[in-house]
């Protein structure tokens, strides 16, 4: 097979959660375990930091490779998920896995991957920490799928741990409250291995700090730290805290011994983007009229990103509008601007939720706009109806943004 057909195959034979939802999550380490002894046990031949959260943890992730990667070390990323190309998701050093490793993975493993019956996402972790192992990399930073005790990430044995705050996102999966979801969440928390806490929250306080201590594992509330106030090319108001929370973790690895130049750590908060090849968090495409991409799809997500927006100046805001169809629009739906123009439409996977259905469900709520086949039609729609003193937001999902960044 070749790239295209061996990506053909990861998307299509085994289920992924991105495009399928629900079928496809596995709530299990079973196959996780069974690939990684398949594997000779790749996690455990590279320094790791495991990164999770409900918000942020991409954007933390990116930081914190950045930095290090300016410091002269070898750095691994796996982030989820991807926007245009799956080698997205496995980088050393900002270089994207070659699609030869991704071709050659999947065909020397593939009667195993069939015979186990793994998911899209397990193949895809297994494959990551088997090119990590392969790189030699100093230290690789991992991002959490989906919650984090049974996260098919969740076999590291990291040197800290990471959980940059608690929403309601994936209940269905993880639990209907903060508290349970946050139980899901400290499950990346290891014996002895500290952990930083990027937003108190008063529902999970508790059990972060309960869980450490059972732990024996230090922790530290990042928001109750001295707080930084650094510039970075990664833009949204949102980002101070990400920011805050990698540079706490920053010094949390330096007391583990970990030789890093304070000069080169905030040049590189800078050049996040160019560093690692960041994209979608507050993504100007576009500077007359202003077009921005953002991928927040939650309710506290999409907070933070429509208050930035309204310190933007516009004349008139065109919102093209795209969710999946297992999103609670009655939390997201009521943040929304009732001033704003809609250009409804759905992101092409499976998951994607009719364009149709999405406008019924936004005029419940004064929204109001036109329906569209594609999310490129939306926006060339917005683009004609905008002027130069107008501004056009493009979000509601990951899928959304993708199409058109």
């Amino acid at each position: 097979m070749n790239y295209s057909e061996t990506l053909q195959w990861m998307f299509q034979q085994l289920p992924m959660y991105q495009k399928q939802g629900r079928a496809a999550f596995k709530k299990d380490l079973t196959n996780t375990l069974a690939l990684s002894k398949h594997l000779n046990q790749p996690q455990d031949k590279f320094k790791s930091i495991h990164v999770g959260g409900t918000n942020g943890k991409g954007s933390v992730s990116h930081i914190l490779a950045a930095i290090l990667q300016a410091n002269n070390y070898k750095v691994g990323l796996y982030t989820s998920p991807h926007l245009k190309d799956f080698r997205e998701r496995i980088k050393v050093n900002g270089k994207e896995v070659s699609q030869d490793f991704v071709i050659n993975f999947i065909a020397d493993n593939k009667a195993f991957l069939e015979k186990q019956q793994l998911s899209f996402f397990e193949m895809s972790v297994g494959m990551a920490f088997d090119y990590f192992a392969q790189q030699k990399v100093d230290i690789a930073i991992i991002e959490v799928g989906l919650g984090g005790r049974l996260d098919s990430t969740n076999i590291i044995r990291p040197i800290l741990s990471i959980i940059t705050n608690i929403g309601l996102d994936h209940t269905q999966f993880l639990g209907d409250s903060l508290q349970k979801i946050a139980v899901e969440k400290a499950g990346i928390i290891k014996e002895k291995t500290p952990v930083v806490v990027g937003e108190t929250q008063p529902e999970t306080q508790n059990i972060f700090k309960e869980t450490a201590k059972k732990n024996n594992a230090y922790i530290t509330f990042a928001d109750q730290e001295e707080k930084v106030n650094f510039t970075s090319d990664l833009q949204g108001l949102y980002q101070q805290k990400n920011i805050q929370t990698a540079l706490i973790a920053i010094k949390l690895i330096q007391d583990l011994g970990w030789q890093l130049n304070d000069t080169k750590t905030l040049a590189s908060l800078k050049e996040v983007k160019k560093l690692t090849g960041f994209k979608g968090r507050w993504h100007i495409l576009k500077e007359t009229p202003k077009i921005i991409a953002d991928t927040a799809h939650n309710t506290e997500g999409l907070q933070y990103v429509l208050q930035q927006l309204k310190q933007e100046e516009f004349k008139q805001l065109h919102i093209v509008f795209g969710v999946v169809n297992d999103k609670n629009l009655n939390t997201i739906l009521p943040l929304m601007s009732k001033k704003a123009i809609y250009y409804f439409c759905c992101p092409n996977i499976p998951r994607g939720k009719p364009a149709s259905e999405l406008q019924t469900e936004a005029s419940k709520f004064g929204l109001n706009g036109n329906v569209f086949s594609t999310v490129s039609e939306a926006l060339q729609n917005a683009q004609a109806a905008a002027n130069k003193a107008d501004l056009i937001f493009v979000g509601g999902s990951t899928f959304t943004v993708a199409e058109i960044i």
